[in-house]
């Protein structure tokens, strides 16, 4: 090959390619890294009303390196979605130097086990909130669960005036409401097996059995609906009289 023109020329040419491709690639390396494409703009996209604009206008200046060709987007997502009451965000590049973000903020339906949120979606997230929100309770990974079963017998209970204010699950599965209407409060417990069946006929015969206990002046504060062919009922306040012994 060394004595053969054709295939020395054929070398150099090949070995000159790989030079001036490897030097081009180095050139793009070296400027897409510039100064110049940097971003000088953070847009932050619709209202929000508890996630703070100028904090995540922070992490993207103080947390995320790059230029417009460099960042990385997917990093960058990840960093601000740990911003609180930040669900999801989603970023685009806007040519020359402006980064338009769109965050979608959590919506927050209920407590979860005294420490964090659950959002609309029945997931769980971590964020300080004042104002009131039902109480939900349950084993890890089982909020998703929770949340659809609060909004089912939510929208069951409706009609019979009672609103949910706690759904519990136990590790063990067994269900328990706490609800509050015009009659004052009612702890519901629905057990394991079935529980919306039993529910729905509580609510069948809640106007016949309750609603009269309560208009005769002795609402119910807890039914247990584990029973097969009816459910247990408690007055608050009442005790049992003792049997009256045989002579007296």
């Amino acid at each position: 090959m060394w004595d053969d023109p054709r295939q020395m020329n054929a070398l150099a040419a090949i070995v000159a390619l790989i030079g001036v491709g490897a030097l081009a690639w180095a050139l793009g390396v070296w400027l897409v890294r510039q100064p110049v494409f940097a971003f000088r703009e953070v847009v932050v996209e619709g209202p929000l009303a508890r996630a703070s604009a100028p904090h995540l206008e922070a992490v993207i200046r103080d947390e995320l390196a790059g230029t417009f060709f460099t960042m990385n987007l997917d990093r960058a997502r990840a960093s601000l979605t740990r911003v609180p009451w930040v669900r999801a965000v989603a970023l685009r590049r806007q040519w020359p130097q402006r980064l338009l973000v769109t965050v979608e903020e959590q919506a927050p339906l209920a407590r979860w086990n005294d420490t964090a949120l659950v959002n609309v979606q029945g997931e769980v997230f971590a964020a300080t909130y004042n104002g009131e929100l039902p109480a939900f309770s349950g084993p890890e990974g089982r909020s998703g669960e929770v949340t659809v079963r609060f909004r089912e017998w939510s929208a069951a209970l409706q009609p019979i005036a009672l609103a949910v204010q706690r759904i519990a699950l136990s590790p063990r599965g067994g269900w328990m409401l706490q609800a509050r209407g015009s009659d004052g409060p009612l702890e519901i417990e629905l057990g394991r097996e079935e529980p919306a069946a039993r529910l729905q006929r509580f609510i069948a015969t809640h106007g016949r059995t309750l609603r009269v206990l309560a208009r005769a002046g002795r609402p119910i504060d807890h039914v247990d609906l584990r029973h097969r062919n009816g459910f247990a009922a408690r007055v608050p306040g009442f005790k049992e009289r003792p049997p009256k012994r045989a002579g007296t």
